[in-house]
């Protein structure tokens, strides 16, 4: 088969053949319909997240079809559309010897620590599963993997935002513009994207946001109170990853405000005094992934029509031309929400 392999000791991904692989216990073979293309793989290219293996296939956000049943599975059959999840419990970790497998401390992750789906087949375990609705398009499917389960998982879970709660959205890209939708969807009140590009906050005003503010604005703060009539922001979400932007984004926050950091950079972030912290008794945090429990309830939530991401799927382009695909991502051409890959 075809698979885009990361090599360690160049940086680089080459699309070559490989074996396809074969589904050991407690495994299946998916036939792989749709991978995304996220910022962490560019952070695998640019050196941002330390190689695990000197050679993997990449690609973590995929949707297919079981092509192949390893030992032991039950459940499952041969045709079934599925969505694997983008990571696998060690099964050693003190979490993992209870059976507390959502919990491991030290997840695997899909495409760093075991192969991915840049290929036209990967393996997955069947209890990673989730099972896609015959009206649910398998590209949109492939989001879910991680591109909507992330910041689903930081709304619901780390965000723990309620309704009514006012909300900023720093970075409105992939990641970014499903937070505006989820925060959306539970009733926050205003939300206020964030970005500074002026199409990006055009298309988050279009998705459900309240406000878009360019965040390079020398009034932001005095702009953020008028929307909030003197509040400021309940929960805020750095989707970018930044110093300035989780600074800014920390800024904004009312007394006792939440800061959820999801995106991932290099580059150092200051909270100010330990007085100026302990007197707002603001929150910092950062948010790494999902359940996989969240993934089924957004596949119900897609399904049935509660949640839209017809506009997510920004292009599709050929696994041969993958090459494209990282490029436009990385100099943002086009304002790609995801660009996804067809084996």
């Amino acid at each position: 088969m075809r698979a885009a392999r990361f090599h360690a000791d160049t940086k680089t991904n080459v699309v070559e053949d490989v074996p396809i692989p074969e589904p050991g216990p407690g495994e299946v073979l998916v036939k792989v319909a749709f991978c995304g293309i996220c910022h962490s793989d560019l952070s695998l290219l640019d050196g941002t997240f330390p190689a695990l293996l000197p050679v993997v296939t990449q690609g973590h956000e995929s949707s297919g079809t079981i092509a192949a049943l390893g030992p032991g599975v039950t459940g499952w059959k041969v045709g079934d559309r599925v969505i694997p999840s983008a990571g696998r419990p060690d099964m050693k970790c003190r979490n993992c010897r209870r059976g507390d497998f959502t919990n491991c401390l030290n997840i695997q992750l899909m495409a760093f620590a075991y192969d991915g789906a840049w290929a036209e087949y990967t393996v997955a375990q069947a209890g990673g599963l989730t099972r896609v609705p015959d009206n649910v398009p398998l590209e949109q499917a492939a989001l879910l993997a991680d591109a909507v389960s992330t910041p689903f998982g930081a709304v619901v879970r780390t965000g723990q935002v309620v309704v009514g709660e006012s909300v900023g959205v720093w970075g409105v890209g992939g990641i970014g513009t499903h937070i505006v939708q989820l925060a959306r969807l539970v009733g926050a009140v205003p939300i206020i994207a964030f970005d500074i590009n002026p199409a990006v906050r055009e298309r988050a005003l279009e998705l459900g946001a309240d406000y878009a503010f360019d965040s390079r604005d020398e009034n932001l703060r005095e702009k953020v109170a008028e929307a909030t009539d003197g509040r400021m922001l309940d929960v805020a979400f750095d989707a970018a990853g930044l110093k300035v932007t989780s600074e800014q984004a920390l800024s904004c926050l009312d007394i006792g405000g939440r800061l959820v950091v999801v995106g991932m950079s290099g580059q150092d972030v200051s909270l100010g005094s330990t007085a100026s912290l302990v007197l707002s008794k603001k929150h910092a945090v950062g948010h790494l992934g999902y359940q996989n429990v969240d993934i089924e309830t957004l596949t119900e939530l897609v399904s049935r029509g509660r949640l839209d991401l017809s506009r997510s799927v920004s292009e599709i382009i050929p696994l041969e031309d993958i090459a494209k695909g990282i490029e436009k991502l990385h100099n943002h051409e086009g304002n790609p929400i995801r660009i996804l890959v067809q084996p």
